[in-house]
């Protein structure tokens, strides 16, 4: 009886994220929401532990990145990055991704890959390179950065004191595993990527976009021209500010000793980073209502309400069945605990955000008892929602790519983006067992 109502509440529970993930936006917040509301008054279960450290966290983070891009800032980063690319146009499967990846680990988000995409597109074009190898890497790349940020809300979420903080886990370690790892995976998947498709001068459907006249090759020189226009010193001085301030994250969890007594590193996050808006509204001159109105405190306001409600519905689930969970899944994880990172995996694809599935499965990981370093290690396991080509990095990857390589395929999940999204993540977890071996 008991694991009959277990499983109803699953079911509910499953049918509200596909329900929300199909809504988008705050859609997984107010579904999860919505779920919280039955389990509690429908299942008499006591609600949860709601995620607000990591919603604090984000909150401060996206501050100050939707501050850097009121002041000009990103667009400033965009343009230098450019400059980096046209210099080394034969390498752009490698440099394309790499520079997407560095972005993201230095913003904390993956949205900043929006402003890349079509330079890296149009870099190849140029070059007779297939658009679809950098374009397709550059996102999961771009997601994989999030799992490697010392500033974002995955990370944040990692080392709060919720979860792995609490066992004693600091930034710099999540950082010295992650980093490297990753870095690395893009590397070999870069390497595949040269070798997929054919070349852009014998592929069928670039071929037929040249006959009818769909690729203009002026207006790709415009759009790239535009993305290296000279910023003005507000700019520049606001980047500056913003790099500071995730230094100063960086030094802090690196170095717990500097942190005051009874301080967490949380905690920390959250006064720098929105001390750093503070200062980079100041010295980058922008108007607070142009960071507001950004698509980055957009995106992050939404991610705000989706871990509210999903993250919250997923604890209050497995707080009130905690006996019955733990029973059905501590043999298999204890028997092989790399099966964690295929349920990361799995969830990652309901919920779109790696936020949201670490604070939702990561404490059933730490109450099984897996190594915390393992479950470091199994960290970028949380970047497979590019499994389905739903996710808005995948689709503004297809519509830059006026060659039309890059693409989904006829069964869907057959996509330009499965390749490095797999070998990606494979890589760099078997890469951080290996690290964490000497650690």
């Amino acid at each position: 009886m008991v694991t009959t109502i277990v499983i109803i509440q699953l079911l509910i529970i499953l049918a509200l994220i596909f329900i929300g993930a199909r809504v988008g936006g705050i859609g997984l917040g107010i579904y999860g929401m919505i779920g919280v509301f039955i389990l509690v008054y429908g299942f008499g279960l006591a609600p949860g532990n709601a995620p607000i450290d990591v919603m604090m966290i984000i909150v401060s983070v996206i501050t100050a990145a939707a501050a850097l891009q009121a002041s000009g800032g990103l667009e400033y980063l965009v343009g230098v990055a450019a400059k980096f690319l046209h210099k080394h146009p034969t390498h752009i499967t490698y440099f394309g991704p790499i520079t997407c990846w560095l972005f993201c680990v230095v913003a904390g988000t993956a949205h900043t890959s929006y402003s890349l995409l079509p330079i890296i597109s149009e870099i190849a074009q140029a070059n007779k390179i297939r658009p679809e190898r950098p374009l397709s890497l550059s996102v999961i790349a771009a997601s994989l950065g999030i799992t490697c940020s010392p500033v974002s809300a995955a990370t944040a979420a990692l080392i709060s004191q919720d979860l792995l903080g609490a066992k004693g886990i600091e930034l710099g370690t999540v950082l010295m595993i992650c980093i490297p790892t990753a870095l690395i995976s893009i590397i070999v998947a870069a390497f595949v990527q040269n070798h997929v498709g054919k070349e852009l001068v014998d592929d069928p459907e670039y071929k037929r976009r040249i006959a009818e006249g769909l690729i203009n090759p002026e207006e790709d020189a415009k759009n790239i021209q535009e993305s290296t226009l000279e910023c003005g010193s507000e700019a520049k001085r606001s980047v500056f500010a913003f790099l500071f301030g995730v230094a100063l994250v960086v030094v802090f969890g690196f170095v717990p000793s500097l942190r005051p007594e009874g301080v967490s590193m949380s905690q920390t996050i959250e006064m720098i980073m929105m001390s750093d808006a503070a200062l980079i509204l100041f010295v980058g001159k922008a108007k607070v209502a142009n960071a507001v109105n950004g698509n980055i405190f957009k995106a992050g306001m939404n991610a705000v309400v989706a871990i509210f409600g999903i993250a919250w519905m997923g604890n209050t689930f497995y707080m009130g069945n905690e006996k019955v969970l733990n029973a059905a899944l501590s043999s298999m994880i204890t028997s092989a605990p790399i099966l964690f990172a295929v349920a990361l995996f799995v969830l990652s694809i309901m919920l779109f955000s790696q936020a949201a599935t670490v604070t939702t499965l990561y404490p059933v990981g730490i109450v099984l008892g897996v190594n915390p370093l393992l479950l470091i290690a199994m960290f970028p396991a949380c970047n497979g929602y590019f499994f389905l080509p739903n996710y808005p990095t995948e689709v503004a990857a297809i519509d830059f790519d006026r060659t039309g390589t890059t693409h989904i395929g006829k069964y869907v999940i057959n996509h330009s983006f499965q390749l490095p999204g797999f070998i990606t993540t494979i890589v760099s977890i078997l890469l951080g067992v290996l690290v964490i071996q000497f650690l």
